[in-house]
């Protein structure tokens, strides 16, 4: 547990698994991590700074995994990210970029439609706020920070359940 998160589980969505030729979309894939909060008194930024401060948020999303001494988070610099930087967004601008990501020029398979409606779209649905990781810029991309073709990550909070969940949308 770290400042009244504990990480729940994590659900790993590989657009590979769904596809029978890889180029077909194959390298983008979703990564959800959820987390209870134990604290209800916490307001949005605290929550957004503590799930920054988790150990499980020290993922490089390129193969590496969870580092407990991690310095990277996605393509960029760890110690860059702040709560700040994460913008309010509305649910369906929210649905709408990552629908825009998932299926700009092809068919989505039924059963990858289906996984990403009960892990992504229904609790972009049934949370109570919705944030965005804004662009960075040039300066926060580290050493090989490059790999993503694309990089969408948001938080999710859920009051009603104690929830807060990451999910970051990316292809590499």
């Amino acid at each position: 547990m770290s400042d009244g998160l504990a990480h729940e589980e994590s659900i790993f969505i590989n657009f590979r698994r769904y596809v029978t030729d890889p180029k077909e979309h194959g390298f983008r894939w979703v990564d959800i991590k959820r987390f209870r909060s134990s604290v209800e008194s916490v307001d949005d930024r605290g929550l957004l700074a503590a799930l920054i401060g988790h150990e499980q948020f020290r993922d490089d999303y390129a193969g590496g995994g969870v580092l407990p001494d991690g310095r990277r988070h996605g393509p960029y610099w760890l110690r860059l990210i702040t709560p700040d930087l994460f913008e309010p967004i509305a649910r369906g601008k929210a649905a709408h970029t990552l629908r825009e990501w998932v299926d700009p020029c092809w068919e989505v398979p039924t059963e990858l439609e289906a996984d990403l409606r009960r892990e992504v779209f229904a609790c972009l649905a049934g949370a109570d706020g919705l944030y965005y990781l804004s662009e960075l810029g040039e300066e926060a991309i580290h050493d090989w920070g490059r790999v993503h073709g694309s990089f969408h990550e948001f938080v999710l909070i859920d009051r009603s359940a104690w929830r807060i969940t990451l999910i970051v949308a990316a292809d590499d």
